[in-house]
Order: C-alpha cells, then sequence, then structure tokens
C-alpha cells in the first residue's frame, strides 16, 4: 500500500526551498521538498500546512497541485502529491533538516536529491527555460 506524502513549492525572487534529510532518516543527508505523511483524518493541504509548521516553523498558504506521481522505493511506495505554496508568516528554521536553501532550477544538478523527486525536477529545468 502507497503513503500519501505532501510537498510544498515555495518560490521567493525567482528560486526555491529545498532541505536536506537528517542522516539518520532514511534517505538521510539527500536534498527534498518540504513536507511529509499526510495523517489519517487530514486533507493534503491541512497536511502540508502542518508539515512546514513542524519542520520550518512557518505558515504557509497551500495553493494548487503543481504535479502528482508516485514512486517505489525499496522500503516503501509513495504517492507525492507537490502543492505550489507560499510562505505567509515566518523565516524557514532549521528544526528537522540540516540545511535549507533557495536554490535557482538551473542550479537543480549540484545537489543529490530523493530519487522521488526527479520527474518533479527536470519539470522545474524545462519550465524554466
Amino acid at each position: 500500500m502507497a503513503v500519501s506524502v505532501v510537498a510544498a513549492l515555495i518560490w521567493r525572487d525567482g528560486k526555491f526551498l529545498i532541505c536536506r534529510r537528517p542522516p539518520h532518516k532514511a534517505r538521510g543527508g539527500l536534498y527534498e521538498f518540504v513536507g511529509g505523511k499526510v495523517e489519517p483524518g487530514e486533507t493534503k493541504p491541512e497536511a502540508l500546512a502542518r508539515e512546514c509548521r513542524e519542520e520550518l516553523d512557518v505558515t504557509v498558504e497551500v495553493r494548487d497541485v503543481y504535479m502528482e506521481l508516485t514512486h517505489v522505493y525499496p522500503d516503501m511506495t509513495v504517492d507525492l502529491t507537490l502543492f505550489n505554496a507560499r510562505v505567509t508568516s515566518g523565516e524557514p528554521k532549521l528544526l528537522e533538516h540540516t540545511d535549507i536553501r533557495y536554490i535557482h532550477p538551473s542550479e537543480i544538478p549540484q545537489y543529490d536529491f530523493c530519487p522521488a523527486d526527479a520527474e518533479i525536477l527536470r519539470k522545474l529545468m524545462e519550465d524554466a527555460r
């Protein structure tokens, strides 16, 4: 059974937010979009707002869906929904991740991302052309 996961595509000045997973977690050290699992009883936008509060201490406005995909990892299958989102209050803090930064789509090849994000990253680079 697939795990429902949500993530945020947050832009600032032509760059988008990426976060590095802590070393002790699955896929530790790889970059990802902020987000996480949808808990029972939550809508996807509610889950994303909660994850952004818990992981970055920011409030976000969850907007439209940028992309949906399913990715099969050796240990789990994820149904990932990436939403466009905007920070409405707060400044991202390192509460969960070991690094957070905004990058331009042209910088994507300089970072090692979670495999589930590959299709999204290709689209971001194409859209930036």
